[in-house]
């Protein structure tokens, strides 16, 4: 049986993910999700303004699709791989959490608010307004208590949970790249 991490934990641990990298980070971890469930890692991926992750089932979940019709402003998700760590020392399981970009970096409100541009690898992608907030999946997955910590004003400040973003430049994404702030 896994051992969740406590809140207390947690809280303990936020100094190390608040000090991410704020201007250049490196991608930790790729995943994609062909369909519901499942999930694997690539060592690298393609970016595309219409299909986001290419192989991802990002046009076919019901969650990319709001009153308009399908929501560019989900083709990808990232997570800062800092929290990860914290909550999950099983590097093979954090793809569980369902995003797609695990990084060594800043994805706070303050460093990374909507608008932001960020060069990944070869592409470059914007960061939306779409919330990203921890789901029931979540907390099942790493615990109520992750789940509480990502969610507390304070996380939804740091964006723990990750945030939301679409390709503007299409390009390849090799694991271990980096990721940077690109100036307004």
């Amino acid at each position: 049986m896994n051992r969740f991490v406590s809140i207390e934990e947690l809280e303990a641990r936020l100094n190390e993910i608040e000090i991410a990298p704020h201007e250049t980070g490196t991608v930790e971890l790729i995943v994609c999700r062909p369909a519901t469930n499942e999930r694997f890692e690539l060592n690298s991926a393609e970016l595309s303004v219409d299909d986001g992750l290419v192989g991802d089932n990002w046009k076919h979940r019901d969650e990319s699709y709001d009153e308009q019709g399908l929501n560019p402003d989900t083709q990808l998700t990232l997570i800062n791989a800092r929290l990860m760590a914290a909550i999950e020392a099983d590097k093979g399981r954090w793809k569980l959490a369902g995003d797609q970009f695990y990084v060594d970096f800043d994805l706070s409100e303050k460093n990374t608010p909507p608008g932001t541009r960020l060069q990944i690898g070869s592409a470059i992608i914007e960061v939306t307004e779409e919330p990203h907030l921890a789901c029931g999946k979540f907390a099942a997955r790493f615990g109520k208590d992750a789940a509480r910590l990502v969610n507390s004003t304070r996380g939804k400040k740091l964006n723990l949970r990750g945030i939301n973003a679409k390709v503007i430049l299409p390009g390849v994404v090799p694991a271990g790249t980096c990721i940077s702030k690109l100036k307004a």
